[in-house]
């Protein structure tokens, strides 16, 4: 029997939520704050370490993780986007265990992320052999990836917009996909808050 994956994960949390009008990680979600029930949800997973990347309103957001067992990222060059982002988690994970096999990039705004929908991209990574497994939604692939530790190199080189979009795009032989509908929402604006909640007017934590 194979080894399990050894991954880390990356949450990305430092945007400035410009649409929202308000820090969008601190939004109300089922007597929680939405990042901390995406938190929750990769804490509930396989992944060690789990590192949380702040940065425009890291003063804000910190009171709602410090305590947990996490490691928090402050993200000065916030403003560039998402890729210093990555960058700056990818960073920490590099040096916390040569022992990683791999790291798994989550987004701090999908409320519908749960330790399942983790562990099926853990487990098609195994299944499957490539170096790359993302989430797949709205008809192509998109986050939570799950990168091998072969991109690490590569992550730590995005520049510009777009995330890890370019190289979902350069190594798009090498990316499995796991449907994952569920996924498709994010919180951007305040209407996209207030359909979330009509259409989910009770939610109480993640989903197993």
């Amino acid at each position: 029997m194979a080894d399990p994956l050894r991954f880390g994960a990356v949450i990305l949390a430092a945007g400035a939520s410009t649409r929202m009008g308000t820090p969008k990680q601190l939004l109300p979600i089922g007597g929680t704050s939405l990042l901390r029930r995406v938190v929750d949800a990769v804490l509930a997973s396989p992944a060690w370490p789990v590192v949380i990347v702040l940065g425009a309103h890291a003063e804000l957001i910190r009171p709602q993780v410090v305590r947990l067992p996490v490691l928090l990222v402050d993200n000065a060059s916030w403003e560039e986007g998402l890729t210093s982002s990555i960058r700056a988690g990818i960073g920490v994970l590099e040096s916390f265990s040569l022992a990683l096999d791999a790291a798994l990039l989550v987004l701090g705004d999908q409320p519908g992320l749960s330790p399942g929908a983790l562990r099926r991209l853990v487990a098609t990574h195994g299944q499957s052999g490539e170096s790359i497994v993302a989430a797949h939604y709205g008809g192509h692939p998109g986050p939570p990836v799950l990168f091998a530790r072969s991109h690490f190199p590569e992550l730590l080189e995005l520049r510009g917009p777009g995330g890890a979009r370019p190289l979902l795009a350069r190594h798009a032989d090498r990316v499995a996909t796991v449907d994952l509908p569920e996924l498709a929402v994010d919180l951007d604006t305040p209407e996209d808050y207030r359909t979330f909640l009509a259409r989910h007017p009770a939610p109480t934590g993640i989903q197993p």
